[in-house]
């Protein structure tokens, strides 16, 4: 069945892309409402991105210690928890300190102008 062929992109998109990057993007989303930092959201994506491999093996016959999978996974988990952890920081930031911070994109926010 094709399917169950690792290389395949409908594999890496549903598993990766999907299952992994939405899972990662909730961690970043939880650590951002605590107020950790960016790099432990980095850090919190080696053991998901070595267990997003397992599940590869375990699903899908893929190969367990393959180190190019597991860094284009990890990159994938770690692309979508910085994101989920950059709106939820922006997000934050503007609404509960309005009266210093307002909006200036999607990813960022600026002090607000006194003018």
């Amino acid at each position: 069945m094709w399917l169950l062929v690792e290389d395949r992109l409908s594999v890496f998109i549903v598993m990766t892309v999907i299952i992994g990057g939405g899972a990662a993007y909730l961690a970043g989303r939880g650590l951002a409402s605590k107020w950790r930092p960016e790099w432990k959201a980095v850090v919190y994506m080696l053991p998901l991105g070595a267990a997003l491999r397992f599940f590869h093996y375990a699903l899908f016959q893929g190969d367990f210690l393959s180190l190019h999978y597991f860094l284009t996974d990890t990159a994938v988990l770690i692309a979508a928890t910085l994101l989920g952890h950059r709106l939820t920081m922006v997000n934050q930031m503007v609404n509960q300190y309005p009266w210093l911070y307002e909006r200036a994109g999607p990813l960022a926010w600026r002090a607000k102008s006194t003018a």
